[in-house]
């Protein structure tokens, strides 16, 4: 792994000359940023005139392993709007007197170094900022700003503690711990690192100057590779890429919390101690593997800094603000960022540069602490479009969860219900097979960049169809299924505001030394003529892998027969059920291919190559009360 403990900038900086863009209205200049330990990379500075160091202004700062000058999706600023281009969203900011600078990572797009996902961020980071400020044409503020990998671009480089930025955007992203969310849940390794890893392997520098590697790439079965876990060194679809497929099984093999888990890049909440005391803003959406990072670090940063946080939650998936849908359910015209919280994406960031640095442009200072999107409400029919019309309206509030809130319990029992109640029966359980060759299906939720095996967002869990990595005909509802249990309310007598954290305590017995146990949280809609049988949406999902029982760090395995307590935790959620729908929880022990699955023998699943049935019970008795806690409006009144 590359070494971060030279001395900083001995690498030569080169500045390219001036190029003129949009008729001379806009002018870029190529930049090599020197690095401590002697690499450069590269970078765009974009400035109003061809001579920038005449007037310095702050910096709009962006890293991106994505190609510096390349469309993004996520960039989207209008729904009724083309996909701007880097030029066209730099010159927005230029006008309004900011210089940007749009990097590349290292070893992707034209910077020097080997590619390693996530690890050298922070110390690359702090070095592009301290060597910006260090510019004629910075007035000594770098903000930092982007989405998914560059909002982790931005909490790496806080972490280093050094030369730290003056504000941050951190859309879609920025670690609070990989852990517990984006390489990891629960102990279960996440596998949209494998689905991206191949996805960024095609646009490689290896790849574009190899013709041979880039068509093997092409070519890679990705599903039947996902049929053939685990992998091994050199027997990956990565193999022919040895850099991208070691930093994967390392990834991989990483399964413990330890120091590969510390590294300040992607544990950010070990080092808000060390972030600028600076105001800071966390996007993200419902759909997005970063709920969790995203709101614990707004909420940890609004405790220890004295300067301004702000949480923005929307219903959308990964960086997708500009839409109204979420897999086969929208959400209706208020739910888009545009049009809503401001003209545009660009026009809502350029509004908030200007109040976090307290120029004399920006607007009063009447930004909510939490805006967050509170789904449900429609009517539960079919748009012209195909998707269920779910609805939902925009909420603030001082703080998350929202103050109207509490948690509330909801008791599970034998005959599938959810109650108030708490158990009072001396013995009940449910007992199914957890066979680890027929794991559940992934069905939505919160994924990104998990194409072609999986896509994020809200679908029926009642109509699985050949979409469904694994789902199999005659295409049954997921609740149908031996190995889930599936529990869930009556009725509701009224509408119900759920909004907050997610977890279930669960007392557990299994015959195998190691298992996983998963929960998922449903609005189900009742039957209507567009679906006579009813709309089980997902609103969000969690998962444990037992061995972890007692320790992140220290792993033990289960002794067969013996009952455990475990917390299933899953990202927080906002949503109204309404009136005549049912709150429901289905617990199973897989998620496949969102979390590798379990082999029940006790074998690190990177490795293993045996698999095991294992036999799984969910204690519901009076001495052992698994439940569901949810935050409700009202708090348990609301379903009384």
């Amino acid at each position: 792994m590359t070494s971060y403990d030279t001395p900083h900038a001995t690498a030569t900086t080169r500045t390219g000359r001036p190029e003129p863009l949009q008729d001379g209205a806009l002018w870029r200049r190529t930049l090599h940023v020197p690095m401590r330990d002697g690499v450069a990379l590269a970078a765009d500075l974009y400035s109003a005139s061809p001579a920038p160091e005449t007037t310095a202004f702050p910096v709009l700062l962006e890293r991106t392993p994505y190609g510096r000058r390349a469309q993004r999706g996520s960039d989207q600023d209008r729904a009724d709007a083309p996909l701007p281009r880097p030029e066209e969203i730099a010159r927005h900011f230029t006008d309004a007197g900011y210089h940007v600078v749009r990097q590349d990572c290292r070893g992707r797009g034209d910077s020097e170094g080997t590619f390693v996902k996530y690890l050298g961020e922070g110390p690359d980071g702090a070095d592009t900022i301290a060597w910006i400020k260090e510019q004629p044409w910075c007035d000594g503020r770098v903000v930092m700003t982007g989405v998914s990998y560059s909002a982790h671009c931005q909490a790496a480089a806080a972490a280093e503690g050094t030369s730290g930025p003056a504000a941050m955007f951190q859309d879609s992203g920025g670690f609070s711990s990989a852990y517990d969310a984006g390489l990891r849940m629960g102990g279960a390794f996440e596998l949209k690192q494998v689905t991206w890893a191949l996805r960024q392997a095609l646009s490689s520098p290896e790849a574009a100057s190899d013709p041979v590697l880039s068509e093997a790439l092409l070519r890679v079965d990705v599903a039947g590779w996902f049929g053939a876990l685990p992998w091994r060194p050199g027997c990956t679809p990565l193999r022919h890429l040895p850099a991208y497929e070691d930093y994967l099984l390392e990834q991989w093999r990483q399964d413990t919390f330890g120091d590969y888990y510390r590294t300040p890049a992607i544990y950010g909440r070990g080092f808000y101690d060390r972030f600028p005391d600076a105001p800071s803003l966390h996007m993200g959406s419902w759909y997005d593997p970063y709920v969790r990072s995203t709101i614990e670090n707004f909420t940890a940063l609004r405790k220890l800094k004295s300067a301004p946080s702000y949480l923005v939650m929307g219903p959308w998936t990964h960086g997708h603000r500009c839409e109204t849908h979420s897999g086969d359910v929208d959400f209706g015209p208020r739910s888009t960022l545009d049009g809503n919280l401001a003209p545009s994406y660009l026009e809502f960031r350029r509004r908030w540069f200007d109040r976090a640095l307290g120029r004399q442009d920006a607007t009063g200072d009447d930004l909510p602490a939490v805006q967050y999107f509170l789904m449900g409400g429609g009517d539960g029919r079919r748009d012209a479009a195909g998707r269920m019309r779910h609805g939902g309206t925009w909420r603030t509030d001082t703080s998350w969860p929202p103050e109207s809130t509490s948690p509330v319990n909801l008791y599970l029992t034998t005959d599938g219900a959810l109650s108030t109640t708490p158990p009072t029966a001396p013995v009940a359980a449910v007992t199914y097979d957890f066979d680890p060759r027929h794991p559940v299906p992934t069905m939505g939720g919160q994924v990104t960049s998990g194409e072609p095996v999986m896509s994020g967002g809200a679908y029926d869990q009642n109509a699985p169809d050949a979409r469904v990595h694994g789902a199999r005909e005659p295409y049954l509802p997921l609740d149908s299924r031996p190995d889930v249990i599936s529990l869930s309310t009556p009725p509701l007598e009224r509408d119900v505001v759920l909004a907050g954290p997610v977890s279930a305590r669960l007392h557990i017995s299994t015959s195998a030394p190691d298992t996983d146990f998963t929960i998922k949280l449903i609005d189900v809609h009742p039957p209507n003529a567009d679906y006579p049988h009813g709309f089980a949406m997902n609103l969000t999902d969690g998962i444990v892998r037992c061995r972890f029982h007692r320790s992140w760090e220290h792993p033990e395995p289960l002794t067969p027969g013996t009952i455990y307590e475990i917390e299933v935790t899953a990202p927080d959620t906002a949503n109204l059920f309404a009136t005549g729908h049912r709150i429901r929880l289905d617990i199973s022990s897989s998620n496949f291919p969102r979390f590798d699955v379990n082999t029940n023998t006790g074998e690190p699943e990177a490795t293993a190559r045996r698999t095991r049935t294992a036999t799984n019970t969910v204690h519901m008795d009076a001495g052992r009360p698994s439940h569901l806690r949810v935050w409700l409006e009202g708090g348990a009144s609301a379903l009384r």
